[in-house]
Order: structure tokens, then C-alpha cells, then sequence
């Protein structure tokens, strides 16, 4: 696997001219046309922020879903996540933008850039612009151009950070609303869900296998697990572990009163191997202990 620990070796290696600064590039369709690496895998220390059509038979993949279609698409890539590309051939406008993460040292997003779940989504769940979205984003990356293009000052980092931050805000407003319109065309990610961890529990698959993981769920959702809990928590409000522990919990209630298995039985039936871990949980969502929930109904 190549690794790129600098924007100018992945310049040499794609064919670009240097970049003008050795922390950040900037890179539009003209200098996007053609790119490719082989099938070899690649990392890098640097962030990637693309907005790009590609001709048929080209790939960019990274996670472990390929983008080959011509849908314009925005995606995000942090360092030292793999991605391949091959024979890369862009149409219309593109845009990529290289931040190397050393850019960011000393600055408020050298923080902030890591709370955007989006970094962890895979190449399928893109950002899917309307025109207006790719307006108001080409119009901060030609600011971003703007000011790196000329001759740097005490300014210039503050200033082409503050428009990398305001595409990151933009971006996260885009995505939800992706998701509203997610939800509508493919019904509601808790339901499926839900039925998810439902044929889980019935199958026996908690004594087998141990707790299901977001991990699990959501490669059977077909999605990365950041997808899928920042879809969920714009859905109901929970993240993914929330709705997995509300369940078990709610199976928990049911064979507390409708069993005389002791407490650690119930928490191996339920797939925990630590019963107080089970207790703590349980005591934590429902404001009271196992025992105590038992003796309610019990009296």
C-alpha cells in the first residue's frame, strides 16, 4: 500500500504541477482530467474534500464501496483512510480540495474537523448536491482560491480556513437534508432497524454471537456505521447504540416478569457476558435496578 506523507508527492505521482503551498492544494477539472494509480491501495496525511463526475470505467473507492457512476457527488476523505483510484477521468466542474493535516496545527479546526461524522462515511452515502447546494460551494472554494492565490500574509491561513469551515457547516446542513430525503424514498432507517434487531433476538443470535454491533447492523443496512447513527439520531433524536440498548432493555422488562431466571441469566440470555455491566445499564435507562423492576410486580 502507497502512502503519501506530502501534497507534493501526490502531485509527482497523479502528473500536477507543485502545489503553490506545501500544506494545501487546490485543484479544479482542468488539472483533474486524469488520474490513476493502478489497483495498488493509498493513504495520505492529508484531508480530501472532492466534488467530481466521472466518465464510465473510472473508480474512486475507499471503505469498501466503489463510486463509478456520473452523478455529481460531494465526498470526504481524512487521513490514513484507504482509497484507490483508478483511471479517474472527471467531467464538467470538479473541484478537489487537499488540506494536509499539519495545516491545521494551531487553529480551532484542527479540533472541529474531526467532530464531522462525514469523514467516516463511505463513498455511497456522498453528498448528492441540488444547484443551489453547488453554488453556494463552488462560490466558498473560488474564495478559498482567491486567497490562495495570492501572496500569503500574517492573514492568509485564517482567512482560507475560515471558508474551508463555512464548506464544512454547509456540508453538514446538506446532509440532513439528504437524510430527510433518505427517509422519505426508503422508508424509515428505525423501522428497518428495529426489524433488524427484532430477527436477531428470534433467531437466538444474542446466546450465539453475543450483543449485535452498529458495525454489524449496519452492513446489513448497507451502510457505514457514522451513516447510520447520524441518520438515526435525525430521525428520532438516538444514536444507533441507543436504539440497540433500548431494545435489549425492553426484552430485558419482559423476561424479568415473565421468567424466574435470575438476573445474570437473564443478562447471558440477552447476550451480555457481564451481568453487572447489564445491572449498571439497566439501572442507568430505566432508573431502577433489575431486582428492584422485578419486585415491582412482584408486590
Amino acid at each position: 500500500m502507497r502512502h503519501f506523507q506530502n501534497i507534493s508527492e501526490f502531485h509527482r505521482a497523479c502528473g500536477y504541477p507543485p502545489p503553490a503551498h506545501p500544506l494545501l492544494s487546490l485543484l479544479t477539472c482542468q488539472q483533474l482530467l486524469h488520474c490513476s494509480f493502478g489497483d495498488a491501495p493509498l493513504t495520505s496525511d492529508f484531508y480530501l474534500i472532492s466534488f467530481r463526475k466521472m466518465k464510465a470505467g473510472g473508480r474512486f473507492l475507499y471503505g469498501k464501496t466503489s463510486y463509478d457512476h456520473e452523478a455529481g457527488a460531494l465526498s470526504f476523505v481524512q487521513p490514513r483512510q484507504v482509497m484507490q483510484v483508478t483511471n479517474l477521468q472527471l467531467i464538467e466542474m470538479a473541484f478537489v480540495i487537499i488540506v494536509h493535516e499539519d495545516y491545521l496545527l494551531g487553529h480551532p479546526l484542527h479540533a472541529e474537523i474531526k467532530k464531522y461524522g462525514f469523514f467516516d462515511y463511505e463513498v455511497n452515502e456522498a453528498l448528492h448536491l441540488a444547484p443551489r447546494e453547488e453554488q453556494i460551494l463552488w462560490e466558498l472554494y473560488h474564495q478559498m482560491g482567491s486567497e490562495y492565490g495570492n501572496n500569503p500574509d500574517e492573514y492568509s491561513r485564517d482567512i482560507i480556513l475560515t471558508h474551508l469551515a463555512s464548506i464544512l457547516k454547509y456540508s453538514q446542513r446538506f446532509y440532513k437534508r439528504q437524510f430527510l430525503n433518505r427517509s422519505v424514498l426508503s422508508g424509515t432507517t428505525t423501522s428497518r432497524f428495529t426489524e433488524l434487531l427484532t430477527a436477531y433476538f428470534e433467531r437466538g443470535l444474542l446466546q450465539q454471537e453475543g450483543l449485535p454491533t452498529v458495525k454489524y447492523l449496519a452492513d446489513k443496512l448497507h451502510t457505514s456505521p457514522r451513516y447510520l447513527t447520524d441518520l438515526l439520531k435525525q430521525e428520532t433524536g438516538k444514536t444507533a447504540l441507543d436504539h440497540i440498548h433500548r431494545f435489549l432493555l425492553s426484552e430485558a422488562k419482559n423476561l424479568l416478569i415473565s421468567t424466574d431466571n435470575t438476573i445474570a441469566q437473564t443478562a447471558y440470555q440477552l447476550g451480555f457476558e457481564n451481568p453487572p455491566y447489564f445491572s449498571r445499564l439497566f439501572k442507568k435507562e430505566v432508573g431502577l435496578t433489575p431486582h428492584e423492576y422485578r419486585a415491582q410486580f412482584l408486590n
